[in-house]
């Protein structure tokens, strides 16, 4: 698969503090890459790295098959969590006044601006001040200077905070638009269900180290512990009898009058399906059966629990 950015071993110290802690991320081409992880837990700072504002105690930054420099960044497009528009002056002169600096020229920035201020149903604020502008206006004003120049690297912090469900929506189809007419997009947020719906891959990191790495669909496949939801018709008992071999925890849920009930199955791994299911059919009738996939949020909360308790163990033999 190509990578359009790899970051290799990344270590970054601030007085008395690692920020990070030999890091190291690879973002294919062509895809939504989610830099996940708690406050203080070095994705900014990650960030700034790749957008060349800080540069790493040790480590490189690998850019489209090339060490990255300051030439590389005409070719990726930011929007910080911190907001910085002009409040004086109007929305369309500072829209076309940041176009300008990624090289538009006025004629072609105020041209592509105005299709993307109708695109996102704010043409009527081209005229209005800056601080006329709601929070949730001027992020769009916002996404759209990051987007304007057509980066092969799109890199969004937060961008769906103040927005409302709707905006926020628009947002979300804008960014998968993107996606597929070929930028790759690196975008860090605390709102696990963003993930589920826009990343292709993600990266976890807490306290400055990259815990877990991977495409969304294995890892939701991996941490899934192979459990089932399963509704029958019939005898619990035999049900857990009969299938016993096969699973490693069985609890019953709910039996009503009529003798219709449901169970929570573990298997006991990943070859124990089809058998299960043949033991099952031999002692109930099955009414449905499926697959529990965990969310994103209870994958990162186990990911970060998990690496809590390693790192106070290891303190503790220390």
């Amino acid at each position: 698969m190509e990578h359009i950015l790899t970051a290799r071993n990344i270590v970054k110290d601030f007085t008395g503090h690692r920020a990070l802690d030999d890091v190291s991320i690879a973002v294919p081409t062509g895809k939504v890459y989610g830099l996940l992880g708690p406050n203080g837990a070095g994705k900014t700072t990650l960030i700034r790295i790749i957008n060349h504002i800080t540069a790493p105690d040790s480590g490189e930054v690998i850019f489209d098959g090339h060490r990255l420099t300051a030439d590389d960044i005409v070719n990726i497009g930011y929007l910080p969590e911190e907001r910085g528009l002009y409040k004086k002056m109007k929305v369309g002169d500072q829209a076309v006044f940041f176009a300008r600096l990624k090289g538009l020229s006025k004629r072609d920035a105020e041209t592509a601006l105005k299709q993307w201020f109708e695109r996102l149903d704010i043409s009527q604020w081209w005229d209005k001040k800056v601080e006329e502008l709601s929070k949730g206006m001027a992020q769009k004003v916002q996404f759209i200077v990051t987007v304007l120049h057509e980066p092969r690297l799109l890199i969004f912090d937060e961008p769906f905070s103040g927005f409302d469900p709707i905006n926020a929506g628009i947002l979300k189809r804008e960014i998968l638009k993107l996606r597929d007419q070929g930028a790759t997009v690196i975008f860090s947020t605390h709102n696990m269900g963003s993930v589920e719906e826009l990343c292709d891959e993600i990266t976890l990191i807490n306290r400055s180290r990259n815990i877990l790495s991977g495409p969304v669909r294995e890892l939701r496949e991996r941490f899934s512990d192979n459990r089932y939801s399963l509704a029958f018709i019939g005898n619990p008992d035999e049900l857990r009898s009969a299938t016993a071999q096969c699973c490693r925890d069985f609890e019953l849920g709910g039996i009503d009058t009529d003798g219709n009930a449901t169970a929570t199955i573990a298997l006991a791994d990943n070859n124990a399906l089809k058998p299960f299911i043949a033991a099952a059919n031999n002692a109930v009738t099955i009414n449905s059966f499926r697959r529990l996939m965990p969310s994103m949020d209870e994958i990162f909360v186990s990911a970060v629990e998990a690496s809590n308790l390693a790192d106070e163990n290891t303190e503790i033999k220390q």
